[in-house]
């Protein structure tokens, strides 16, 4: 009983198929989704065989091994195809920094705060950054309350991460958006 896997001699990185089922024994299920039991592995694959169908480990982790009578490559297709939705309706969530300096303007922040606002929409994390330079070291005050203005305006869709860290000549906060319910 030596015929091959469909698709090939090689086995799948990710499922045994057939004859490279190394297991004694396996749970069974059938074709149309019943459970026929624990079998020999050579008695599985003689059943397989006769309905012109393949045996795939689906549950390696279990004990024994469940393994199921079906067609190999429509299995595959319908994984790949699952894979493939899955990875359409996931959203990567990106860093987007919004600059600031301690001398800023009021409109100049409120745009800063729009553009933050928009990010946060979005479902991205935002970075709030104070730049000092110079003198301005002397006065990390104004830029944190700076920091807590924009914190306290966004506070209706987003809580910050962490706390306000200072880096070098650098302030910065971290803001996630809130989660919806």
């Amino acid at each position: 009983m030596s015929r091959l896997p469909r698709g090939g001699a090689v086995e799948n990185k990710r499922f045994r198929i057939n004859q490279f089922i190394r297991d004694p024994e396996v749970r069974l299920v059938d074709s149309d989704g019943k459970m026929l039991g624990v079998v020999k592995t050579f008695d599985a694959l003689s059943k397989a065989q006769a309905k012109d169908l393949d045996l795939v480990e689906i549950s390696p982790q279990a004990n024994p091994p469940v393994c199921k009578i079906i067609n190999f490559s429509k299995f595959k297709y319908e994984m790949e195809k699952k894979e493939k939705e899955a990875k359409k309706k996931q959203k990567i969530s990106h860093i987007k920094e919004v600059r600031i300096r301690p001398r800023i303007g009021e409109h100049d922040l409120e745009v800063k705060i729009k553009h933050a606002r928009e990010f946060i929409a979005e479902g991205d994390r935002v970075q709030l950054t104070a730049m000092f330079s110079g003198r301005e070291m002397q006065h990390k005050d104004l830029g944190i309350k700076i920091m807590d203005k924009i914190k306290e305006s966004l506070v209706d869709i987003a809580e910050p991460e962490g706390r306000t860290s200072l880096m070098g000549t650098r302030l910065s906060l971290i803001l996630i958006p809130k989660n919806k319910k």
